[in-house]
């Protein structure tokens, strides 16, 4: 199996499956001498960890990581880095019932056609377990990040046709961690906790939207043509899990504006130059100009729900697919983490990538 590694300088590899022994992610390229605090890392796995709340799958995994490589006395050697979390609360007898059956719009029929056989347990390589190791990675990059004044951060902005009316800049980020949907907006967050659970009631799922913006990135970063950063941040987001849809800056209402609206215009702010306006997104020409960087993550109904299906099964007979297991009514508020990590690791890349030109001159 291929495509299990990103990344250009700061490369990310992870391995496991979601039922297997265990998970985890070999990083490469991680500068040697950066102060990296295991307790960051552990905090972002426990946002993202199953369990953590009633609004999400009751698997009970504690995602403690192991670091086995690449840390001593809390810095970074500049040699591989090894992080390894453990699978504690597999329950692979959940899965039996779809050993031979498809379960719609899950990855069983494409993995079975593709590899010739796949692990049914939870969906193994395809399961969202993976993305674990992703967010410890991710806790790292954001730890290089936030020692040049970068900061990512993202939060749950709509569930169903829940959403919020406000834009990043006009809600108060500290109060994301304040409520189990990660949302900013309290009284916002209480109608789709509500709402969830009564999805939850249903034996159905509903799907939502994640939002993030990167303060603090210098102007620079990217490469035009094929490597544009908003097409890389769209590349992370579309690699994670359930996501249907990207869209930075003013993204697709711009389709509703004339060129004299859109258009940021330039200024001289200080030392530094700004723009008026940012539907940009902080990306012009693929390269970040200075501005903050917004963008959406849409993501779909998680495709297992508590009710019997219609599909076929190996041979191509009709089949009924049973609604068991442990699963998330909605993904948005795990997330959140997730979405974190993704756009941290592309912005560390791109950074470290830039000081291949910075060396030169």
């Amino acid at each position: 199996m291929a495509g299990n590694s990103y990344g250009t300088i700061f490369k990310i590899t992870t391995f496991g499956e979601s039922h297997g022994k265990g998970i985890g992610v070999i990083i490469d390229g991680c500068p040697s001498g950066v102060s990296i605090d295991e307790s960051v890392i552990q905090h972002e796995l426990d946002r993202r960890k199953p369990g953590q709340s009633a609004i999400v799958t009751q698997r009970k995994e504690a995602d403690q990581v192991v670091i086995q490589s690449g840390i001593f006395e809390g810095k970074s050697t500049g040699t591989p880095i090894s992080l390894y979390i453990a699978n504690k609360d597999q329950k692979s007898k959940d899965y039996s019932h779809i050993a031979d059956k498809f379960r719609p719009s899950h990855a069983d029929f494409t993995y079975a056609k593709k590899y010739g056989n796949r692990d049914y347990r939870g969906g193994g390589r395809s399961s969202a377990r993976e993305t674990a190791a992703r967010v410890a990675a991710g806790a790292i990059a954001k730890q290089i990040l936030n020692s040049h004044g970068i900061t990512v951060e993202a939060y749950v902005s709509r569930v169903g046709k829940l959403s919020l009316a406000k834009s990043y800049d006009q809600l108060d980020l500290s109060l994301t961690e304040s409520n189990i949907l990660r949302c900013p907006d309290p009284e916002m967050a209480d109608e789709m906790i509500a709402y969830i659970k009564d999805i939850r009631k249903e034996g159905d799922t509903v799907g939502g939207m994640v939002s993030c913006v990167i303060k603090g990135c210098p102007v620079g970063l990217g490469e035009p043509v094929f490597d544009k950063l908003h097409a890389e941040l769209g590349k992370a987001m579309l690699s994670i899990n359930a996501v249907k849809g990207f869209e930075y800056g003013s993204g697709f209402g711009c389709l509703e504006m004339k060129g004299s609206e859109h258009n940021d215009q330039f200024v001289q702010d200080g030392d530094k130059v700004s723009t008026t306006t940012n539907y940009s997104g902080g990306v012009q020409g693929g390269i970040s100009n200075g501005m903050d960087i917004y963008f959406n993550v849409a993501f779909k109904p998680v495709a297992t729900i508590m009710r019997d299906q219609q599909s076929i099964d190996k041979s191509g007979n009709e089949a009924t697919v049973t609604g068991k297991g442990r699963h998330d009514p909605c993904v948005v508020p795990r997330a959140v983490p997730i979405v974190d990590a993704m756009a941290a690791l592309v912005i560390v890349d791109f950074l470290l990538r830039q000081r291949l030109y910075d060396n030169v001159e």
